[in-house]
């Protein structure tokens, strides 16, 4: 039989039937097409696909046992390498890391890994099994790791393997940090798999306090100092928004995209009334980026009831930043495009609520130090788009609580904590990683983080021990 050089299509709901509501969007592969897509699979003597993986799993091996429909044997192969096989399955933006290195691809389309690696880790997920717990030594070392989110679940995870007493202290009150409060619903489910991957950390042993603020309940010394702690992981990411600084942004009827998507996905305004978390979206909604933010706010507020929803970027559809499988969802859903335009202006009423966006339109200049091309505004183009909610979507930087009370910990001016690139921070036995680091990226960066900080953790606590 002749090598397919397509992928198989992801089943998914029809865009006209996903757009009103908030079940998951892609739907899986099932068995047979799992074991075809695993077909395709080259096997390369020298697979460069494992270059593109942050936290290192081994492809081609899972692949070849999901060829063999040794599932338990697949899904045993990631978890060595990944603590989150399921999430990183649907929000991965693979195309640009494991998939972009896969040798098919020089000639059709690669091979669908993260399809692949979201089928096992489904399939283990569906048999409940049951988690062992891991047996600590009586005088095991303990590590406190401050955030819940992508960096600090993967680095616990690793801790926890390597025998270490685990503890996660997490300022909201549920764990999961960008995965509950930022990606919505119909990207990852909550309950059916965000809540079950971190109950299996804490099944293997870890444990988390929520609704607990360092730096305010405890600083990082007095974790050390009197806690007992032997070494500190920070992974507490990039939760404080950015805005445009433009007049009119304090009108009501502006939102954060972080303030949008945590009314939504943390605290379940989507389920209103059942949840009693108000969200006000009106009947056109500008969101304001080009990320995946934007599109996730975007594909929101349209399920949320919105009758018109733009996505207002200042570059081009090829400068989109966000993933392509993204952009296409979005416009198959019936989200209006506004790209090469900049918002100036928020405009109100007179009882102080938004009524237009004053834009401006814009052209591509000369590309910027990144390589971009710089978008410049047409002088005199100004016009006003109609809408009575705006959601900024143009990134987030570091919360300073944590840096702020921890002296000898050194940040940049962006506020982002400094780190080598094994996560060890200018403070002895203190390591950081993920967006509050790097600033704002993607989950996988971070969990790769989180992996490489454990691995040195593990070192320094090894030589403290003597």
């Amino acid at each position: 039989m002749a090598l397919s050089l397509k992928k198989h299509p992801m089943p998914e709901q029809a865009p006209e039937v996903r757009a009103h509501n908030f079940n998951e969007v892609a739907l899986g592969y099932d068995e047979e097409t799992a074991v075809a897509e695993a077909e395709r699979c080259l096997h390369c003597k020298i697979p460069q696909c494992r270059k593109g993986c942050p936290v290192e799993v081994n492809i081609p091996e899972f692949i070849a046992k999901i060829k063999e429909r040794d599932f338990d044997g697949a899904i045993a192969k990631i978890r060595e390498s990944n603590a989150l096989p399921a999430v990183c399955g649907r929000v991965c933006p693979q195309e640009n890391q494991c998939e972009k290195h896969c040798v098919l691809g020089n000639k059709g389309e690669s091979v669908a890994i993260g399809r692949l690696e979201r089928f096992a880790a489904d399939r283990e997920m569906a048999q409940n099994k049951e988690v062992k717990p891991i047996d600590y030594a009586p005088d095991a070392q303990k590590v406190a790791i401050i955030g819940a989110g992508p960096a600090g679940l993967s680095a616990a995870g690793d801790l926890a393997r390597r025998g270490y007493r685990v503890t996660i202290f997490e300022a909201l009150h549920t764990a999961g940090g960008v995965l509950s409060y930022g990606i919505p619903e119909f990207r990852l489910p909550k309950d059916a798999i965000v809540k079950k991957e971190i109950a299996n950390l804490e099944k293997m042993g870890v444990k988390i306090e929520v609704n607990t603020v360092v730096g305010q309940l405890y600083t990082i010394d007095e974790l050390m100092e009197e806690e007992g702690f032997d070494a500190v992981f920070v992974g507490t990411g990039a939760g404080l928004p950015h805005f445009m600084n433009i007049p009119g942004e304090n009108l009501n009827g502006v939102y954060s995209a972080n303030e949008f998507l945590t009314r939504c996905n943390l605290m379940k305004a989507y389920r209103f009334p059942d949840y009693a978390t108000p969200i006000r979206v009106g009947k056109k909604v500008a969101v304001v980026g080009g990320g995946n933010v934007a599109m996730d706010g975007a594909r929101t507020a349209l399920r949320l009831g919105a009758e018109h929803v733009y996505i207002v970027y200042r570059r081009g559809e090829e400068e989109l930043p966000a993933r392509k499988e993204e952009v296409h969802h979005a416009k198959e859903e019936g989200i209006d495009f506004q790209l090469l335009n900049n918002p100036v202006e928020v405009l109100g009423n007179d009882k102080g609520w938004v009524r237009a966006l004053k834009c401006v339109r814009m052209e591509l200049g000369e590309p910027d130090a990144s390589g971009r091309r710089s978008p410049v505004a047409i002088k005199g183009s100004e016009f006003e788009l109609e809408v009575d909610t705006v959601v900024m979507a143009i990134g987030q930087g570091p919360n300073p609580i944590v840096a702020s009370t921890t002296p000898g910990m050194d940040t940049n001016k962006r506020g982002n904590i400094i780190a080598d690139e094994t996560g060890a921070t200018t403070k002895p036995g203190v390591f950081a990683g993920g967006d509050i680091v790097t600033g704002a990226a993607t989950v996988i960066l971070a969990m790769g983080a989180g992996k490489k900080a454990a691995a040195a953790i593990d070192e320094y606590l090894k030589k403290k021990r003597g």
